[in-house]
């Protein structure tokens, strides 16, 4: 019982010392943590991270167990290690910077991730369950706040409203652009025949085909909602962050869109609400 009250006296003492500039540490120690984790799982990395977590144990014991020559040669390996691991990762880094940038409102491209959809949904839901029912393969992609200039640029502009019958002659298995993704960008259809980038996951199911991994891995790089059409088996999936929703029913398949495109404010009152609280406030407004 002594023993104990005096660890609790000194957690406590411990605890009291903490500041919130130790808080703020902490927390963003572990966010850039989580993030390590995640990119080692997104890339499916597991065993790269498992040799450098030797490497790291083993210039650790080096140390304690006074090994110098092995010690020393442990230092250099993971000093250059560190720079293979940025070329080995600059795909992942890169993508991980857009992101990062692409999110700050103030600077760069400074889109809402959420857009009003109500009418594009509509018109894709119907196109795709058409499709659907008739086995005719598709591929369209929802772009959000990460910017896809690169796929856009991989097809042909079109830049017209979206409509179920325009998708429909679009996939239309004749049709010269049917085999590559539509890209929707702010209500249109900005390009046609677009070529994505496919996943490297390697422990996908067999009887997925290149369409199902062009769209996984533009998810993967991108914030962007992907839909497939099976060419084969006529299911709709909907690929998001790099995991797969498949066979989805159509009343499943719109709610996902309604759910992931459909914002309920303003661009504006979305990006300044923060602001306005500290504006001051025009003669003749009142409080609410």
């Amino acid at each position: 019982m002594p023993q104990f009250t005096i660890t609790f006296q000194r957690l406590t003492g411990l605890l009291s010392t903490i500041n919130l500039a130790d808080v703020v540490d902490i927390l963003l120690v572990a966010y850039l943590i989580y993030k390590l984790i995640m990119l080692v799982r997104r890339t499916h990395s597991f065993h790269l991270a498992r040799g450098v977590l030797l490497i790291v144990l083993a210039l650790w014991l080096s140390g304690v167990l006074e090994l110098r020559m092995m010690n020393r040669l442990l230092q250099r390996t993971v000093e250059l290690g560190l720079i293979a691991l940025v070329i080995l990762f600059q795909p992942e880094l890169r993508r991980l910077l857009e992101r990062m940038g692409s999110n700050i409102p103030f600077f760069g491209n400074a889109r809402i991730k959420n857009f009003e959809a109500e009418s594009e949904i509509t018109q894709v839901v119907m196109a795709c369950t058409q499709m659907s029912a008739s086995h005719t393969g598709a591929l369209i992609v929802f772009e959000r706040t990460n910017m896809v200039e690169e796929q856009i640029l991989s097809g042909t502009i079109v830049n017209a409203d979206v409509s179920a019958e325009l998708l429909k002659n679009i996939f239309f298995v004749k049709a010269p652009l049917h085999d590559g993704a539509v890209i929707i960008r702010n209500g249109r259809i900005a390009a046609a025949g677009c070529v994505l980038p496919l996943t490297g996951n390697t422990n996908l199911s067999p009887d997925l085909g290149t369409r199902h991994r062009a769209g996984i891995g533009m998810s993967e790089q991108s914030d962007a909602v992907v839909v497939i059409v099976s060419e084969e088996t006529g299911s709709i999936s909907v690929a998001i962050d790099g995991m797969l929703k498949r066979r989805l029913t159509p009343e499943t398949f719109e709610a996902i869109l309604r759910a992931e495109l459909v914002r309920e404010e303003s661009d504006d009152n979305s990006r300044f609400a923060f602001l306005k609280r500290w504006l001051p406030k025009k003669r003749g407004d009142r409080d609410e």
